[in-house]
């Protein structure tokens, strides 16, 4: 339903306006998944930072070479010099996890040459993986000092929520960008 929604949203823009939401289902229903296994595993004492990060390259980086590869050839044929260096650009940042961090040097997501941006969907796995980066470290620190999963979720749910609210008035484009502005909609997830 997330990526049907979103998918909706660029391909028939005015049949579905809100289809971008599908992003924040699929960041929920991803804090559930990825936070429940972190979890149960972090319990019984057989979590591994080093294995948990092995497994999330195993899962993303095959799928990810196809598409920065074929983008990039595809790039070469089909796109005017200054548009393939900017593809260029999006493909350094989308092979480190930066695109939404690239994007915000640009003009914005909404702005009206997004669509010419044919890596932008990289903006949410970059927050994924960004949040992934601090989230088991997290964990394991209220672990270890017995804090208590729960007052986790609320400290880092309630900042990244306030942060996300001062952040939409203050600059929208950011906070729709922003990893920490967006930290609360994975810990809804966690939360469940």
């Amino acid at each position: 339903i997330a990526v049907i929604a979103v998918l909706i949203f660029h391909a028939f823009p005015m049949a579905l306006p809100s289809g971008y939401i599908g992003v924040d289902i699929f960041f929920v229903i991803s804090g559930y998944l990825i936070s429940q296994n972190i979890f149960q595993r972090v319990d019984v004492g057989d979590f591994s930072i080093g294995e948990f990060y092995g497994r999330r390259v195993r899962r993303i980086f095959p799928s990810l070479l196809i598409v920065l590869t074929f983008t990039i050839v595809a790039g070469w044929f089909i796109l005017m010099p200054s548009d393939f260096m900017r593809l260029g650009k999006h493909i350094f940042a989308g092979s480190y996890f930066l695109s939404n961090f690239s994007l915000l040097g640009e003009s914005g997501y909404f702005d009206a040459s997004a669509d010419t941006k044919i890596l932008i969907h990289l903006w949410s796995l970059s927050i994924e993986e960004q949040f992934y980066v601090f989230w088991p470290i997290l964990i394991l620190i209220f672990h270890r000092f017995k804090l208590g999963y729960e007052k986790l979720i609320i400290l880092v749910g309630m900042s990244s929520f306030a942060y996300g609210g001062w952040l939409i008035s203050a600059d929208a484009t950011v906070a729709f960008l922003h990893p920490l502005s967006r930290a609360w909609e994975f810990l809804v997830g966690a939360a469940v």
